[in-house]
């Protein structure tokens, strides 16, 4: 794999950031805030930068990029020694988000909370023509560039030895960003098909016949019902057997 795609998972980089966060909130000040409502958002630029900052294993291909709102103008606060940026329960530092920040040493206490938006630049695939649902995806597909990971819940698809060969599950358009959502195994086997069945055990391996009663694809699960009745489940391979585990 080119060395441009190597680069943190993404499952990593959500887990990082929040309690990297979480442990600046307890230093995290600004002192002598005077207008609370036109100052805070410098004071949380500043902290998310230094989270995302500190977040960000070495090697990382995403280029982090922070946009701040603002509090509703008409909101009056009071002056305030010392804020607290701090992220809320189920809160992450990624796409669109809030940050909250508590006046933790003023004449009056206030709580309040600034929209964030949390974007991660790092390389993907972006199909270059339509794609119609379940058609087989293939490297002319997809071109590399650079594309916002946190613009959306699901993942990218960042490898292409994930994407190239698998089927659409859904309408996909040029411009897109291939995602895990956008992609699924190709479909091996329909239900009522008569599919091999490999039971492995320690020193030993039965091989044997059933009824697909699921359609199969490869690395899911599948049921089937043996010539004697019993269903059973197993996980598709490659090659439409169906592998059950003893």
């Amino acid at each position: 794999m080119p060395d441009f795609f190597r680069f943190p998972s993404l499952a990593l980089l959500r887990k990082a950031l929040p309690g990297v966060a979480l442990g600046l909130a307890l230093s995290a000040s600004a002192q002598g805030i005077n207008d609370p409502v036109a100052d805070l958002g410098p004071v949380t630029q500043r902290w998310l930068d230094d989270a995302l900052q500190r977040s960000q294993p070495g090697g990382s291909a995403l280029r982090m990029e922070v946009s701040v709102g603002t509090l509703d103008p008409r909101l009056r606060l009071a002056p305030c020694a010392r804020v607290e940026p701090y992220l809320p329960a189920g809160a992450r530092l990624w796409g669109r988000t809030r940050l909250g920040l508590r006046c933790a040493e003023g004449p009056t206490p206030w709580n309040v909370f600034l929209p964030v938006t949390i974007k991660a630049w790092g390389p993907a695939w972006v199909l270059t023509s339509n794609v119609a649902p379940g058609a087989v995806l293939t490297a002319a597909d997809a071109a590399q560039a650079e594309v916002d990971w946190a613009a959306e819940a699901a993942p990218v698809v960042a490898n292409p030895d994930l994407w190239v060969g698998q089927v659409a599950s859904r309408q996909l358009l040029a411009g897109q960003a291939l995602r895990q959502s956008m992609v699924r195994p190709p479909q091996l086997f329909r239900a009522g098909t008569q599919v091999r069945v490999v039971a492995q055990g320690p020193g030993y391996v039965v091989t044997s016949a059933g009824q697909a009663l699921s359609a199969g694809a490869a690395g899911q699960t599948a049921r089937v019902r043996m010539d004697n009745g019993r269903i059973i489940s197993g996980t598709v391979s490659e090659d439409g057997t169906v592998d059950v585990p003893l």
